[in-house]
This record gives structure tokens, C-alpha cells and sequence, in this order.
């Protein structure tokens, strides 16, 4: 399978097995995700989270087949209120997180020496797993919710396609900080793959689903994140035996839809009572991009 991909990138790739009714995806985000991280400065436990929630987003929004944005949300009761991820299918990401950084602490320090990472459900408590499907050319939004089930980000979305979409989905996630050549970066990865629906030539895909999530479950995390090994050789290790086929990639980068005439359009939107309690000390608003963490002046 020749090489299709620069590693120098982040991208998404799909990819097929050609002896199995079996198609997937390939997501590595490296310099978009440390720049969505570095611009909040989280702590490792919300980096970790949000670097996945990134990853899940691309994974499902690159496979939608209309041009558009796909928001996935997951809030709850936990220490975190909710993390965001929203992914446009050109290739834009952003992404963000609210937590309690007390509370977060407790629960660090109540879980130090686990050998378990706190993960999704630890972090997020009793709550829900959002994805909202939004066309570009204004054609109808869709939103499917289920609860926050498992303790991964994976696994909300494997049940999420389970009851939402009745498609059998495997995913893996990872996200890691590593020493890079001007200081700690992020980096993330993740791979997906889903049963094509039987029919009259196909018949039932079950077996041959089966067989393929076998190969993918000895998928290990440090793999996935190893940028330095070409995504057609990390396939060819798990699937060579049934054939795989991987496309050409479509490239990530941040992008965040926060800019001086939307932030104007905004504080207008209030009246002029609402926009006189907004004012601070040097007689403007200040409005600051939960997302970018860049901050706009408004003059009144």
C-alpha cells in the first residue's frame, strides 16, 4: 500500500478492508491540538479529555457526507461541566472545556496512587453524549443524545451509534505529551472502524465484523500516537492478512469563528441597558472567545 500521507501533518484518512464488508478511519492531530490546549493551559486530566473529544470529532465529521459541522458535547455532574469539540468537514477544529479546578484537585488527590487514569465518566459524572449534526446550506440540524456510559469518550460514542444509528462501531482513542524540541507538546490520535450493512450480496456482516475487531482491540495507545510510524504501516501490521486500502488524507487545522464584526454583532443584540452593565472600567466590553481565549474590545 504506498504511502498517501505526510506525517508532517494532521490529518484524517479513511480506509477499507478489502476482504471484509469493514471501513474506517484514521485520525492524528498533532500542532492543531497543542495549539487548542496551549491556549487555555489546562491541567494534564481536562488536556487529556479534550484531546480526545478533538480526535472523536474528526473521526465522525470527516465520514459525513454533506459539507457542514459536526459538534460533539458531552456535561454532566462531574468536575467538569462539559467539553466541546466542533469540527467543520473543511477541515477546521476548536475545542474547549469547563471545569471546577478545586474540584478537580480533590478528585486528583483522591485518586493519587491509582493505576487508573481518571477518565470520561470520572471527570464528567452522570450526564449526557451529544453530537449535533449541522448542514451547511441551512438544511435541517440533527441531534442525538445518550447517557455518558464507560468510563471513555469511545465508549459513549460506540453505544451513541449502537442506539442512534444501529451501526457496529469499535473506536480507540489516545492522547499523550511528549518533550518536543521547544518543550512539553500534545499530541492525539485515534482510529474507528464500522460494519458495512449487509444485503442480498453481502449477506450478514456480523463474522466478518468480528474478525476484523478482534485485529483492531491489539491496537495499542502508544501506536497510535507514534507519528513516526506511517499510517499504511500501522494498517499493514493489523490487517495485512485481509487486505486494507487507505485514501488520500484531508489535512486538520484550528480554526475558531470568533472575530471583531461577530463579537460587535453580539453586544448589539443586547439593549442598551443589558450592554451598560457590560461596560468595564475603561469604558468598553470585554468579551473573551471560550474557545481561542482571545479577548475583543467594544466600544459603545
Amino acid at each position: 500500500m504506498p504511502e498517501l500521507i505526510d506525517p508532517t501533518e494532521d490529518y484524517s484518512a479513511r480506509f477499507v478492508i478489502e476482504a471484509h464488508p469493514v471501513h474506517g478511519r484514521l485520525v492524528r492531530l498533532g500542532e492543531t491540538l497543542d495549539q487548542i490546549l496551549k491556549a487555555h493551559d489546562y491541567p494534564p486530566q481536562i488536556a487529556n479529555l479534550l484531546g480526545e473529544a478533538c480526535v472523536l470529532a474528526v473521526l465522525v465529521g470527516a465520514s459525513l457526507k454533506f459539507e457542514g459541522r459536526l459538534i460533539l458535547q458531552a456535561q454532566g455532574d462531574g468536575v467538569v461541566r462539559y467539553v466541546v469539540a466542533d469540527y467543520d468537514t473543511k477541515g477546521g477544529l476548536r475545542g474547549f472545556c469547563r471545569f471546577d479546578p478545586e474540584e478537580l484537585a480533590a478528585l486528583v488527590a483522591a485518586n493519587e496512587g491509582s493505576f487508573q487514569s481518571l477518565g470520561a465518566q470520572a471527570l464528567l459524572g452522570k450526564g449526557t453524549f451529544i453530537m449535533t449534526l449541522d448542514p451547511e446550506n441551512h438544511g435541517e440540524r440533527y441531534q442525538g443524545i445518550t447517557p455518558i456510559e464507560g468510563e471513555s469518550l469511545a465508549l459513549c460514542a460506540e453505544t451513541y451509534f449502537r442506539q442512534s444509528e444501529q451501526v457496529p462501531t469499535q473506536i480507540k482513542l489516545a492522547c499523550t505529551e511528549f518533550a518536543g524540541e521547544d518543550g512539553p507538546n500534545w499530541r492525539a490520535a485515534g482510529a474507528m472502524i464500522q460494519a458495512i450493512a449487509g444485503d442480498a450480496t453481502r449477506g450478514d456482516t456480523k463474522d466478518s465484523f468480528q474478525h476484523i475487531r478482534a485485529l483492531f482491540e491489539t491496537l495499542g495507545e502508544e501506536e497510535l500516537t507514534d507519528f513516526d510510524l506511517p499510517a499504511d504501516r500501522l494498517l499493514f501490521r493489523l490487517f495485512h492478512e485481509d487486505g486494507v486500502r487507505l485514501s488520500a488524507a484531508k489535512q486538520i487545522h484550528k480554526l475558531c469563528r470568533c472575530t471583531q464584526e461577530r463579537v460587535e454583532g453580539l453586544v448589539q443584540s443586547f439593549s442598551d441597558e443589558e450592554q451598560a452593565e457590560m461596560l468595564e472600567a475603561d469604558g468598553r466590553v470585554h468579551i473573551t472567545c471560550e474557545y481561542c481565549s482571545k479577548t475583543f474590545f467594544v466600544g459603545l
